[in-house]
Order: C-alpha cells, then sequence, then structure tokens
C-alpha cells in the first residue's frame, strides 16, 4: 500500500516557475515508477511526465524542454520542476506510482495523490 500526497502548487505569472513535490509513505519507495498528470476544468486527465525505477523519463510533447521530472528515493519524494509556465498548464496536477512503469504510462496506476492546483495567469 502506497500513499501519495502533492504539495507545491499555487498561482503564478506566465512564463514563471513552481516546483510540485509528491511525498510517498508506505512501502519501499524505490520499486515503484512514478509520473505526473493533470487535468483542466472540462478536460480528460492528460499524461506530463513519469520516471522509472530505473531512472529513464518520458514527457508530454506540451511540457517537454520546460517540465523536470526527478525522485529522491532516501526522501521517498518525487518532483516535478515547472519552468516557463503557460496558462495552458493551469491544472489540478496528480503524482501516480505503480510497480508496473506501464500502467503509469497509460493512466491506470494503482496509487494516485489528491491533486494540487496549478493555476497560471497574470
Amino acid at each position: 500500500q502506497v500513499q501519495l500526497v502533492e504539495s507545491g502548487g499555487g498561482l503564478v505569472q506566465p512564463g514563471g516557475s513552481l516546483r510540485l513535490s509528491c511525498a510517498a509513505t508506505g512501502s519501499i519507495f524505490s520499486l515503484y515508477a512514478m509520473g505526473w498528470y493533470r487535468q483542466a476544468p472540462g478536460s480528460q486527465r492528460e499524461f506530463v511526465a513519469a520516471m522509472t525505477v530505473g531512472g529513464s523519463t518520458k514527457y508530454a510533447d506540451s511540457v517537454k524542454g520546460r517540465f523536470t521530472i526527478s525522485r529522491d528515493n532516501g526522501k521517498n519524494t518525487m518532483s516535478l520542476q515547472m519552468n516557463s509556465l503557460k496558462p495552458e498548464d493551469t491544472a489540478v496536477y496528480y503524482c501516480d506510482a505503480d510497480e508496473d512503469s506501464s500502467y503509469v504510462l497509460a493512466g491506470i496506476a494503482e496509487y494516485w495523490g489528491q491533486g494540487t492546483q496549478v493555476t497560471v495567469s497574470s
């Protein structure tokens, strides 16, 4: 069993930066692939970024070059550094985790956080 809690969301101006964190408890963090998804009002949840147990990363085309996913297995945390933010990045951001990285990439991971709101607006 894994519990995930996101933090770090907020209001930021276009072009600004935010760093989201996902804290995991309840199991051996290093065994799980981790990812970030987001959902804007009236839209379906979409993939943002993921990192496998081995450290391989994958990003949505819309965030490549602007967002960076990282993890600290010693602290049981995962982060998403978001730079050059745009209004279209506004959404609730969720972290997810699963022992199977394909489930993380497919959006069907076993564990999900409650989400943190990111609003990009002037």
